[in-house]
């Protein structure tokens, strides 16, 4: 099971199914530059890149945004933050010397005309799924972001919070080349999620049918063992109960039992936000991770 678990996921997730083709010249140079992809239906798909200064090959980050029930922030979150961030994170992250992009994800930001509903809605009725196409397309902007001349491919990292944090570890399991993994404030088993009556509070987006009967969160994030993993979680967060995040937190010790250094987990009382103190250890975490020692 856990041998063909990673075919299993990369199907399921849709990995190399949603490409994306740039649009324009390749951006150089430090700064924010804002950019443009294409999916293969001729959507655009906007895109934020800071680059830090000089001329690298710097440590990157693909920075996945989060949902929080406005779809119109998408990759703008990059640099203008949310209510859930304690601060904008790309701009700390590049300032730090981290090459970081971001884009918006089907049913947000520049791509809201269509909204998360009827895009899960349409992908549920043809057998795939949202996360699926959030995947496949993640998937192809880190290819994009590993490529870049001024960013180091073997450096490079996953980062999100909420939405972003499942969709990080999905991708993190399926994509051995990221470096190392990072997420916030969503980390729980399907199973007992639902269980709980707790599965309602997440979105459409998550639906992944028969997922479930496949494989744990736990078991998913655990794929992304023995690379360096950063888990943050609030203990009164409503949409990751006990009842599914310490099953999950079990698997992923397991998982990591050989090099338990290199699994980070951070833990406070709080509930679905970021707080001063995550920022600083996920920071940390990702100089140690990313950077050149």
């Amino acid at each position: 099971m856990t041998r063909d678990l990673p075919r299993r996921l990369v199907a399921l997730f849709e990995r190399d199914r949603h490409p994306l083709t740039l649009r324009g010249a390749v951006p150089e140079g430090t700064g924010l530059h804002e950019m443009s992809f294409g999916t293969a239906s001729g959507e655009p798909v906007r895109g934020r890149l800071m680059l830090p200064e000089g001329r690298g090959p710097h440590p990157g980050v693909l920075y996945i945004h989060a949902h929080g029930n406005r779809p119109d922030i998408g990759a703008a979150e990059l640099t203008e933050g949310r209510p859930a961030l304690v601060a904008p994170l790309g701009t700390k992250l590049c300032a730090r010397g981290f090459a970081v992009l971001c884009i918006d994800l089907p049913g947000f930001g520049l791509r809201a005309d269509e909204p998360e509903s009827a895009r899960a809605k349409a992908a549920l009725w043809r057998g795939r799924s949202l996360a699926g196409q959030m995947i496949g397309e993640l998937s192809s902007a880190f290819d994009w972001l590993a490529g870049h001349p001024q960013v180091n491919g073997a450096r490079v990292g996953l980062f999100g919070l909420s939405m972003g944090a499942t969709l990080a570890y999905w991708l993190g399991a399926v994509e051995p080349r990221a470096a190392a993994v990072a997420h916030l404030c969503c980390f729980a088993d399907l199973a007992p999620l639902i269980a709980s009556g707790a599965h309602d509070r997440h979105g459409l987006y998550m639906l992944v049918p028969g997922l479930p009967d496949v494989a744990s969160n736990g078991a998913i994030a655990g794929l992304i063992a023995p690379r360096p993993q950063f888990v943050a979680l609030g203990d009164a967060d409503p949409l990751t109960p006990p009842a599914a995040t310490v099953p999950a937190l079990r698997a992923l010790r397991t998982a990591y039992a050989a090099r338990p250094d290199r699994l980070h987990l951070h833990r406070e009382a709080g509930g679905h936000r970021e707080t001063p103190a995550m920022r600083r250890a996920l920071l940390t975490f990702l100089d140690d991770a990313l950077r050149p020692q």
